[in-house]
């Protein structure tokens, strides 16, 4: 039985949005008109800006970047070196305001769900495949 702790899967009744990914073309775009910035130049400065954020995280040095967040350089146990993103609190706020979210929420049932209730409801749909809680 896969427990909830060790099992790197995790239990698909997390609520998500359903949008794709913006495209780099249509950002580029929306930043330019907003800006009146020439597309080339706003493609090229986000390039730069992530070829430093590269640069400085391979010299082990955490990024933040004032209103967007915080890149972090990370290592797992086999040395495989990776970025991890902290959103600055002004996006997390932002995206949060109350009526603006215009995506497709999946599994919106289970906003407001504990832990133990999404194990529940996924062992009672799996019979076959029980999760198992470890302390």
């Amino acid at each position: 039985m896969p427990s909830a702790r060790a099992s790197s899967r995790a239990i698909p009744f997390k609520s998500r949005s359903l949008h794709l990914p913006l495209r780099a073309s249509a950002r580029v775009r929306a930043v330019s008109r907003a800006t009146s910035l020439v597309e080339g130049t706003v493609d090229q400065a986000v390039k730069e800006v992530r070829d430093q954020i590269i640069e400085f995280c391979r010299a082990g040095r955490a990024v933040k970047v004032d209103g967007l967040g915080t890149f972090t350089p990370t290592i797992d146990l086999e040395g495989y070196f990776a970025i991890s993103f902290r959103a600055d609190p002004a996006m997390n706020a932002g995206i949060n305001l109350q009526g603006t979210f215009s995506g497709t929420i999946i599994n919106r049932e289970n906003i407001g769900k504990t832990s133990d209730e999404l194990v529940a409801k996924w062992n009672e749909e799996h019979a076959d495949d029980l999760v198992t809680v470890t302390d």
